[in-house]
């Protein structure tokens, strides 16, 4: 049997296509965090960017998303120091540590909704940046 490609290729190694396709659409890379300058330890706030899709947790304009938003993060070919402000169970990050993608994942469920269906996305959790009612 044939190995899927996150167990038997790097980060660097992966195609475009290979890439995009670990993200688990969790929306949680779209989150406003900040780091504690004291403990380096990185917090999660309710807000999210504005083009954050609050029920798909996928990016409402991902192709334009660097004009419409210059702060937006390009993860493909991201450094190690980028990976620290994502998930824990961010498939990027696994992948760098080497390890296998949770069964929830939509590339080992087969199901592009999994990640929502399994509680493990921003869905419901969040509200977009300065949207306070």
């Amino acid at each position: 049997m044939v190995e899927p490609f996150w167990r038997c290729k790097t980060l660097g190694e992966m195609t475009k296509k290979e890439w995009e396709s670990l993200c688990s659409g969790c929306g949680r890379c779209c989150v406003i965090k900040y780091e504690d300058p004291d403990t380096l330890k990185v917090h999660y706030t309710k807000w999210a960017c504005r083009l954050l899709d609050l029920e798909t947790c996928r990016c409402s304009c991902y192709r334009s998303r660097k004009r419409r938003m210059p702060e937006c993060v390009n993860l493909f070919r991201c450094t190690p120091d980028v990976l620290k402000w994502l998930p824990s169970a961010c498939a990027y990050r696994l992948v760098s540590q080497g390890r296998d993608l949770p069964s929830w994942h939509p590339l080992r469920s087969g199901d592009p909704d999994s990640t929502c269906k399994a509680g493990m996305s921003v869905r419901g959790h969040v509200i977009h940046e300065f949207d306070y009612t």
